[in-house]
C-alpha cells in the first residue's frame, strides 16, 4: 500500500493528461497547452511507466481513455481543480476578492432559473468572478469532470454519464411542441401527428439529454421519421424561426415557459407527461464548495423552489 506521492509524477504530468483526455487528441492539447506533440507524447508515455498501465488508447484519428485512465482522470482532474482553487484562494485573498464560480447550465435552466439565481447571489456581494456557459449536457459534463466547471445545472443525465458525479434534484420537467401564436396544428380537430410530417420540426441534438426522451415519445406516437427536421440547441435560433415559420419545435418546457405566458408561444395540446424528466444540480463526488459556490447554491435553489410554486399556480389556473 502506497503511503505517499509517486515524487516522479509532476504537474506537466496531471495537466497533460487531463487535457489530451478532455480534447481527445495529443494535437489539440499540444495547442492548447503551448508545446509541441512530440513532447506531450513524451509526457503522457512517462506517466504511463510511472503507473504501470496504459491511460489512452487509439480511437480512429483521437484517443480516449482507457480503463484505467478513466478512474485517474477523475483524480488528477480533482487535483488540478484543488490546485488551482488553493493558488486562486491565495490571490484572491490578496485582492480581497472570492474565488470564481463557474456554472454550466442548460438552455432551459439558463432561461427559467439563472437570471434570479444570479441576482440573489450578486446581492451577498461575495466579490467572485463568476461565469455562466450553456451548450450541451454532455459538453458541460466533460468540462465538469475535468474541473473547468463547478457546477451543472440541468437534467439528469445517463446512469453511465453519471460516474465521480452526484445529483441533487431540484424540480421535475416535461417536453413540449411549441409553436407560433395561431399556427394551423392549434385548430381544433387538427391531427397533430400527421401534422408533424408536414411541418418542419426544431429537435434537441443527439447529444443532448432529451434526444432519446423525444424519439421514444414520437415513436410510441406513430412518427418513427420525420421528413422536415432540424437539430439544433439554440433557443434564440428556436424563437426566431417560430416567429417566421409553421415549425414546430420540441422543447423542454422551461425554455418557452414565459413565451407560453405572454402568448407569443403556444404548446400544442399534446400528453406529454411520458417525456417529464428530474433537473437539479451536479458536481463532482470528490468537490467541496467553496463558500459563494455555496451561497450561489442556495440562491438556485430559492429560485427553482419559487418558480415551480409559481408555474404550477398558473397551470392550475390555466386549466
Amino acid at each position: 500500500m502506497l503511503d505517499s506521492v509517486d515524487p516522479r509524477i509532476k504537474f506537466r504530468h496531471l495537466q497533460s493528461f487531463v487535457e489530451v483526455a478532455r480534447q481527445k487528441s495529443v494535437s489539440k492539447a499540444a495547442a492548447i497547452l503551448h508545446v509541441s506533440q512530440p513532447a506531450v507524447t513524451k509526457t503522457i508515455r512517462e506517466l504511463e511507466d510511472i503507473l504501470g498501465v496504459a491511460l489512452l488508447e487509439r480511437d480512429g484519428r483521437g484517443v480516449r481513455t482507457s480503463s484505467h485512465g478513466d478512474v485517474f482522470l477523475r483524480h488528477a482532474g480533482a487535483t488540478l481543480t484543488a490546485l488551482r482553487q488553493a493558488i486562486t484562494s491565495v490571490s484572491q485573498e490578496t485582492m480581497h476578492h472570492g474565488p470564481p464560480v463557474r456554472i454550466g447550465a442548460l438552455p432551459t435552466v439558463s432561461v427559467q432559473i439563472m437570471p434570479q439565481a444570479m441576482a440573489l447571489f450578486l446581492a451577498e456581494k461575495t466579490g467572485s468572478p463568476t461565469k455562466v456557459v450553456t451548450g450541451e449536457n454532455a459538453v458541460l459534463l466533460e468540462q465538469l469532470r475535468v474541473g473547468d466547471l463547478d457546477l451543472v445545472v440541468g437534467r439528469l443525465a445517463a446512469p453511465d454519464k453519471m460516474t465521480g458525479l452526484v445529483f441533487e434534484h431540484l424540480y421535475s420537467e416535461h417536453v413540449v411542441f411549441a409553436v407560433r401564436a395561431g399556427h394551423p396544428l392549434l385548430a381544433g380537430g387538427a391531427d397533430i401527428f400527421a401534422g408533424l410530417r408536414t411541418c418542419p420540426v426544431l429537435m434537441p441534438t443527439r447529444q443532448s439529454v432529451i434526444r432519446p426522451i423525444v424519439d421514444q415519445y414520437l415513436i410510441a406516437n406513430g412518427v418513427p421519421t420525420l421528413p422536415t427536421q432540424i437539430e439544433t440547441v439554440s433557443d434564440a435560433f428556436g424563437r426566431a424561426f417560430l416567429r417566421i415559420s409553421d415549425a414546430v419545435w420540441i422543447i423542454s418546457e422551461g425554455v418557452v415557459a414565459g413565451d407560453i405566458a405572454d402568448g407569443v408561444l403556444a404548446a400544442l395540446p399534446l400528453d406529454t407527461v411520458d417525456t417529464q424528466g428530474p433537473v437539479g444540480l451536479t458536481m463532482r463526488a470528490d468537490s467541496l464548495p467553496t463558500l459563494p459556490l455555496t451561497l450561489l447554491i442556495q440562491a438556485i435553489r430559492a429560485t427553482a423552489s419559487a418558480g415551480r410554486t409559481a408555474f404550477e399556480r398558473h397551470r392550475t389556473v390555466r386549466t
